[in-house]
C-alpha cells in the first residue's frame, strides 16, 4: 500500500475501533450498572425480611412472656439487638457507632439494614442485619464484566483489522489500476509524440517534408488523436449527444479508411463486406466504437495478416488473425482498465468504451476467440 492507502486503511480502522469500543462500553456499563441495581434490590429486601421476621419473635415472646430463643442467622449474613439504651444486647456491629434510626445504608463493605419493626418490646429498639455479600458478588461482577468486555475488544479488534483489509481491498485495486492506465497511457503518449518529433526534426534539417515524413506525422497525430477521444468519452460520457439516423456502412468505411495507414505498417489487409444499414446514433459514438474495435484488430494481429469486416443485416463482424484471448479472460477485458494480454501495450480502457456504448444504445456485442487463431467482435444492431 501507498502511504495515501496506509492512512486510509488506519483512519478506517481506527473509527472502527474507537466507535465500536465506545459502544461496548456503554454496553458493559449499562450491563453492570443494572445487574448492580438488581443486586441491591434484592439485598435490601432479603435483609428487610431477615430483620421483620425477627422482630415478629421479638413481639411474639414479648406478649408470651416468654425469653428470646436464639435464631441461627442465615449464611453470610450477621444480626444485631440494640435495646432502648443504645446498646448492643446480642450478636455483633461491623460498625463503629450504634446507629441511631432505622434505615439502609452500606459502611466498610456491608450493606446494613436497621429495622426498628420490634418498636420496643423486650428492651430492644431495632433489629439490625449486615451483610457484605453483595462487596463479593458486585466485585465478581465486575471481573466478570471486565473479562467479558476484553474478550470483546479484542474480538473486535480482529474483525475491525479484517473488515479494514475488505474495506481496503476493491479501493487497492483501483489504485492499482489507475496507476498502471497512468504508466500506459505515459507509455502509448511516448510512442506517437517521438515520432512526431523526430519526424518534424527530419523535416526541418532537410527543408521539405517527404511522403513518408507526412505519413508517419499523420499516423502519429492519428494515434494521439485516438488517445485524446478515448479520455474525453470517459471523463464527459455522462455528457449527452443529439442521436440521428445515420449509415453505419459509410462511417465503419471511413474508419477503415482513417485506419488503413496503421494497418499498412505491419502489412495488414482488410477484407470488407459492407452492405448499408441505417442506425440511430450520434455519428462521433459510432466513430469511436469502431475506431476501438478496428485498431485493436490491427494492435492485436500479426504483421502480414489480414482483417475481415462484415456489416450484413445489422451484424457487424470484426475478425483478426491475432493472438487470440484466452476464455477465462474474455469478459474481464470490457472491464475498464483490463487487457486481455500484455501484447502491444494499450491502456484498458477500449473494450469498455466499445461496451458502454453497446450498453448505451442497446447493442449486443459478443466475443468469440481461440488463442493463436485470432478473436471476431460481433456487434448487433437493433
Amino acid at each position: 500500500m501507498n502511504e495515501l492507502e496506509k492512512k486510509s486503511f488506519y483512519s478506517f480502522l481506527g473509527l472502527y475501533i474507537v466507535s465500536s469500543f465506545l459502544f461496548l462500553g456503554l454496553i458493559g456499563y449499562w450491563y453492570y450498572t443494572a445487574q448492580k441495581n438488581a443486586l441491591q434490590n434484592e439485598m435490601y429486601y432479603k435483609l428487610q425480611h431477615i430483620t421483620d421476621m425477627r422482630a415478629g419473635e421479638i413481639i411474639m415472646a414479648h406478649m408470651k412472656g416468654k425469653p428470646l430463643n436464639d435464631t441461627v442467622a442465615p449464611k453470610g449474613i450477621q444480626l444485631a439487638w440494640i435495646n432502648t439504651e443504645n446498646k448492643v444486647v446480642k450478636g455483633t456491629l461491623v460498625v463503629d457507632k450504634v446507629p441511631q434510626k432505622a434505615g439502609y445504608f452500606r459502611e466498610k463493605g456491608y450493606d446494613i439494614f436497621v429495622s426498628d419493626a420490634p418498636r420496643e418490646h423486650l428492651g430492644i429498639k431495632y433489629v439490625v442485619a449486615q451483610s457484605n455479600v453483595l462487596s463479593n458478588a458486585l466485585q465478581a461482577l465486575q471481573m466478570t464484566v471486565l473479562t467479558a468486555m476484553i474478550i470483546a475488544a479484542i474480538i473486535l479488534a480482529i474483525i475491525a483489522w479484517l473488515l479494514s483489509k475488505l474495506f481496503m481491498k476493491p479501493v487497492h485495486q483501483r489504485v492499482v489500476q489507475i496507476e498502471r492506465f497512468i504508466n500506459d497511457v505515459t507509455h502509448e503518449l511516448n510512442t506517437p509524440i517521438t515520432s512526431l518529433s523526430m519526424a518534424s526534426k527530419q523535416a526541418l534539417k532537410k527543408g521539405e517534408c517527404t511522403m513518408k515524413t507526412l505519413n508517419n506525422i499523420s499516423i502519429s497525430t492519428k494515434q494521439l488523436y485516438d488517445i485524446y477521444r478515448s479520455l474525453t468519452y470517459l471523463n464527459f460520457s455522462s455528457k449527452e449527444e443529439i442521436s440521428e439516423p445515420i449509415h453505419l456502412d459509410k462511417v465503419l468505411e471511413q474508419s477503415i479508411a482513417y485506419y488503413t495507414p496503421l494497418a499498412e505498417i505491419k502489412r495488414i489487409t482488410f477484407d470488407i463486406d459492407i452492405s448499408p444499414h441505417i442506425f440511430v446514433i450520434p455519428e462521433s459514438r459510432a466513430t469511436l466504437l469502431f475506431g476501438n474495435l478496428i485498431g485493436n484488430a490491427i494492435k492485436y494481429s500479426s504483421p502480414k495478416s489480414n482483417i475481415k469486416v462484415s456489416l450484413e443485416e445489422g451484424i457487424l463482424r470484426i475478425q483478426d488473425e491475432g493472438i487470440g484471448i484466452e476464455v477465462e479472460k474474455q469478459q474481464e477485458i470490457f472491464e475498464k482498465f483490463t487487457r486481455g494480454t500484455e501484447y502491444s501495450g494499450g491502456f484498458g480502457v477500449g473494450l469498455s468504451i466499445v461496451k458502454s456504448i453497446c450498453e448505451t444504445y442497446k447493442i449486443e456485442v459478443k466475443v468469440e476467440s481461440i488463442v493463436g487463431e485470432g478473436t471476431v467482435f460481433i456487434l448487433s444492431f437493433p
